[in-house]
């Protein structure tokens, strides 16, 4: 069986550096940190009160009976999914054959600690009846789908923060099968709130660095000591090749592969060899029909975790060997923060612009590179370079592994 080309067509997103995708862009290449003081009152009490907050509130591009009944995180898959559709052209698909794959790692957590708060203090008839579409894991896809009437199919892979990514990779498999002709898929998060910000504190996952929190992403630098919760979220339009020439859409770029494994080695630490991850690259390259030597970007995962960085390092060089010192490497994080379900779905967006655009976004606060980090990471400044292929990584949680392979477009 022939396996057919899948292309992205369109692309939106929110996050913590703008409310769309290309002043998202533009601020990354600026060197500008999304990471701010948490101005809410609770903040003072945990030991982390910092996050990478969206610098643009959802709701203003929603209306008012919508921004109601969905969640924050909901209310960012809608409006990077409605950025990402306009930016494709309002395709003209059969409903039938549209797709919609839109993931998210932890769900619509704010709604559920908020609406027991509402139960606790002011009875049980006084909790929301939106609660229960609002909490639901499969929630952003299912808004996203209800509003562009998708009945192909609606899905949501929930794999940590590789979820973003792993509904990439479902999306090129749904149009690769035969099942849809176009997949609107990324994912979605918004968990900045007391609890999880202190259960991440206490897993000791998340920077300190109250006293200067843009300087608190800081991947493979020897000083990091954790990553920035970040909110937000990021939308892919796919389309099989074929479907996009026959309404004269040129795609910003091919999906070319994918590779996903797992660890299974423990809920929360990466396998300190980094051999999953490096299978999941390997997978990826093999998937796209290319070999270590085609490609020269990796924008990789890098959390700014003292040991998910290394890991990551060793990964990289166990998938592509010698070559390994020819990729230009950057981690978008140090400037995003970690937007966990939707980490892997906006930096897949931000590896096709770094294509399209030839520059590399630098990694900030990159101010001594670890020594065991042995990776050319580009610092300082973007850096301008011809890329024709690239991966994009993300690990979660749970041993999840997911590498996209993105090419130019013919």
């Amino acid at each position: 069986m022939t396996v057919r080309d899948v292309v992205v067509t369109g692309m939106g997103a929110t996050t913590p550096l703008a409310g769309t995708l290309p002043a998202t862009w533009e601020a990354l290449l600026a060197g500008v940190s999304g990471a701010r003081p948490i101005e809410a009152p609770w903040a003072a009490e945990l030991p982390v009160h910092f996050a990478a907050s969206a610098a643009e509130e959802p709701s203003v591009r929603l209306d008012e009976l919508t921004a109601r009944t969905l969640d924050r995180g909901q209310q960012f898959a809608v409006v990077a999914a409605d950025e990402a559709w306009a930016d494709a052209g309002t395709p003209a698909v059969d409903p039938e054959r549209l797709a919609v794959v839109v993931s998210t790692g932890i769900g619509g957590l704010n709604t559920l600690l908020d609406q027991y708060d509402v139960m606790r203090e002011r009875g049980a008839r006084r909790v929301s009846p939106h609660t229960v579409p609002r909490i639901m894991p499969n929630g952003p896809a299912a808004a996203v789908g209800l509003r562009l009437r998708a009945q192909a199919g609606v899905h949501s892979p929930v794999s940590a923060c590789a979820s973003g990514a792993e509904g990439i990779a479902l999306g090129l498999d749904l149009i690769r099968a035969g099942r849809a002709d176009v997949v609107v898929c990324g994912g979605a998060e918004a968990v900045i709130h007391p609890l999880p910000m202190a259960a991440f504190a206490s897993m000791r996952a998340l920077s300190v660095r109250n006293d200067a929190p843009e300087a608190a992403s800081r991947p493979f630098d020897k000083q990091r000591d954790g990553f920035v919760l970040g909110e937000g979220a990021a939308v892919l339009v796919l389309e099989s090749a074929e479907h996009a020439a026959a309404r004269g859409r040129k795609p910003y770029a091919r999906l070319a592969g994918a590779g996903i494994t797992n660890d299974s080695h423990h809920v929360a630490a990466p396998d300190p060899s980094g051999a999953g991850a490096g299978r999941a690259m390997t997978l990826a390259l093999r998937d796209a029909g290319l070999s270590p030597q085609d490609v020269l970007h990796v924008n990789a995962h890098a959390t700014s975790t003292p040991a998910g960085d290394v890991a990551e390092s060793l990964a990289i060089r166990s998938a592509f060997g010698a070559h390994a010192e020819a990729l230009a490497v950057t981690a978008t994080k140090s400037c995003t923060g970690h937007l966990l379900g939707a980490a892997g779905a906006l930096e897949a967006a931000l590896t096709i612009l770094t294509m399209r655009d030839g520059v590399v976004p630098a990694v900030r606060n990159l101010d001594d590179p670890d020594d065991d980090v042995a990776l050319d990471v580009v610092r300082v400044e973007p850096r301008r370079m011809t890329i024709r292929a690239a991966l994009s990584n993300s690990f979660g949680f749970g041993g999840h592994n997911v590498a996209l392979t993105i090419v130019e477009a013919a």
